[in-house]
């Protein structure tokens, strides 16, 4: 039996969008969902690195700058905003389908959740394992928040992205985005998970506003590796955050580091997410970085 194909080439054709990096048939941002006025920072990072609880201090960083902050949780495991709201809130993806994907039926309050310190949360979700795209998601909540013009009054949207860029969908924050900020530890992995998405940014960059903002060093007593990575593909370190176990016991008792019990150590950390999110406000030059090949990583930093 013959199985007809499709060449590549005609598959692109049939989607109108701008040039979006090498080999992507993403389709382009709705130029009616852009966000607006807000300072847009989307958080990426290998999974499992700490994007949650670095984005929901840094989220609170900013409110206790008096900045009106929302934050956007894009990850199927939905648990971005615990600790600011204290639960597992519904997805948009989830209210949606109450109401048969009919999104005049929803409320404000069905999918808008207020935690800590007045941070506005709202849990994208995700289509299920193997259908659907992460893109669709992101669209669809930016939909939502036009909708209902929550946007308007906000100074500050926080995206926090699912693990390492693995396709133009959960790729889609950074079309929304004014810069992008890379969670990383000292380590080999955490650092080969930045690269890719050093390149996914690099891609984005050529149609949409976003850029390089620079890294956050989480859980990393030394930043000998991540400092090394920087040098060599033009990164910066932006913040540092040690290993410390009251971070760990924060998400424990679904609570921010800001309503922990005062310590020195914990003290130190609340101050430098207080220090990051001024920079953030006042403005930080793009950076322009270019990603290295895997095996350039390997020679860099996986071998003596």
């Amino acid at each position: 039996m013959t199985v007809a194909t499709v060449p590549v080439s005609a598959l692109k054709s049939r989607v109108s969008r701008p040039p979006d990096g090498e080999g992507s048939v993403q389709v382009p941002l709705d130029p009616n969902l852009k966000i607006g006025n807000a300072k847009v920072f989307a958080v990426y990072g290998k999974g499992g690195i700490g994007k949650s609880t670095t984005s929901s201090n840094l989220s609170v960083a900013f409110s206790k700058l008096g900045k009106r902050v929302l934050q956007i949780g894009c990850d199927p495991k939905h648990d971005s905003t615990f600790t600011l709201t204290k639960r597992l809130v519904p997805t948009v993806i989830d209210v949606l389908e109450t109401v048969d994907f009919h999104s005049e039926e929803l409320r404000v309050e069905d999918f808008v959740y207020e935690g800590y310190n007045g941070v506005m949360c709202v849990e994208a979700g995700g289509p299920p394992a193997g259908t659907g795209c992460g893109g669709y998601v992101v669209g669809q909540t930016v939909k939502l928040l036009k909708e209902h013009h929550l946007l308007e009054d906000t100074d500050v949207v926080i995206f926090d992205v699912l693990g390492d860029v693995v396709c133009g969908g959960f790729a889609a924050p950074l079309q929304h985005a004014d810069r992008a900020l890379i969670v990383t530890a000292n380590d080999f992995d955490s650092i080969f998970a930045m690269n890719r998405i050093v390149a996914a940014i690099q891609a984005k960059s050529k149609n949409y506003a976003v850029r390089l903002g620079g890294v956050i060093a989480n859980r990393s007593a030394a930043t000998d590796q991540i400092d090394k990575f920087n040098d060599k593909v033009g990164l910066k370190t932006m913040a540092r955050f040690p290993d410390l176990d009251v971070i760990r016991r924060s998400r424990l008792k679904k609570a921010t580091l800001f309503e922990m019990e005062s310590s020195p150590e914990l003290d130190a950390v609340q101050t430098e997410y207080l220090r990051l999110a001024q920079s953030l406000w006042d403005g930080t030059d793009p950076l322009v970085a270019g990603p290295l090949k895997d095996r350039e990583i390997f020679d860099l930093l996986g071998f003596d």
